[in-house]
């Protein structure tokens, strides 16, 4: 039988990100926590050691403000955590070194490198990236990573290989949303390899001239602006490489809402809410959300031969 239990991006359209409780924020976020967060970041960059670091890249200009960071990094989705969205001091008990990231599948040589190692295979830049969820809020954050470009160099995928998978950390000691029995956990998320090698596909390290914080995905997670934020998979312990299609955790557990594809596009609604717009997070306003994010003239080729696809959700 199969059984669709509610989940915390599943919500009538009516409830999603309430105007109270943005308009409220900065207030409830207050000094003090302005302060714990600053000191919290400060900690993390003594502990997880490089990764935050890197030119800023020109070519991608945002259109909006940058959020606050202080939003930024207390004001996530990570389900493996919790499903509700102050779970930034729960998250600081997932550690972030040492740390290993296992490239296999359809690849030249199958490694495991240490996350430093990796990075020092790689160019770091700052990308300004959006940030949209499908629940209809949204962010603007200066990532640090590098194009996954770069990873398919590292990797060397076959010929064949089609699609990468994104495996994130299922850690039930250290995140304690990975003992609920209600998710098929670990997290899995993937793109085609025609997606990864669009120069717009990130992996971030850091953001806000930072390592990634725990709550944000660190030490490595997949950044793709142009989809909806659960695509970018957070804390990655493994990458494949493959000639099938993934089935994402999100597909698995309700496939007639959450597609493989999920781009962005305000005229395509969820099934139960509007795409039409979005609230900036840290910011109070509603904004018209634009097709692809915004970022159409770098990635809509990618699916002109995909129109019979559901490509949008």
């Amino acid at each position: 039988m199969h059984i669709v239990r509610r989940r915390g991006w599943e919500i009538p359209e009516s409830r999603v990100t309430p105007e109270a409780a943005v308009i409220g924020r900065r207030t409830l976020l207050g000094t003090s926590l302005a302060l714990s967060v600053a000191n919290m970041a400060v900690a993390q960059t003594a502990e997880v050691g490089p990764g935050g670091a890197g030119p800023r890249n020109p070519k991608y200009l945002a259109g909006r403000d940058i959020t606050p960071e202080t939003a930024a990094t207390t004001y996530n989705n990570y389900y493996e955590f919790s499903e509700g969205k102050n779970l930034w001091r729960s998250a600081q008990q997932l550690k972030l070194r040492p740390w290993t990231v296992v490239i296999d599948g359809m690849v030249a040589k199958p490694q495991t490198l240490d996350i430093d190692t990796l990075l020092k295979q790689v160019k770091l830049e700052e990308r300004i990236y959006r940030h949209r969820c499908v629940e209809r809020w949204a962010m603007t954050v200066p990532w640090t990573g590098f194009p996954m470009t770069e990873l398919l160099r590292v990797a060397g995928p076959q010929p064949s290989a089609k699609y990468i998978v994104f495996e994130s950390l299922a850690d039930k000691k250290m995140m304690p949303g990975v003992r609920s029995p209600l998710y098929p956990w670990p997290y899995i998320e993937g793109v085609a390899i025609d997606e990864a090698a669009n120069d717009v596909a990130f992996l971030s390290t850091g953001m806000f001239g930072k390592p990634l914080t725990p709550q944000n995905g660190g030490p490595l997670r997949v950044t793709l602006p142009w989809k909806y934020g659960f695509k970018s998979a957070k804390a990655l312990v493994r990458i494949s490489f493959t000639d099938k299609r993934p089935v994402s955790l999100w597909e698995q557990i309700n496939p007639d809402e959450y597609g493989f594809w999920a781009n962005v596009n305000p005229g395509v609604a969820h099934p139960r809410w509007s795409q039409a717009d979005e609230t900036l997070i840290g910011d109070e306003r509603t904004v018209k959300t634009v097709i692809y994010n915004g970022y159409g003239d770098f990635v809509a080729g990618l699916y002109d031969g995909r129109k019979s696809e559901k490509l949008f959700t």
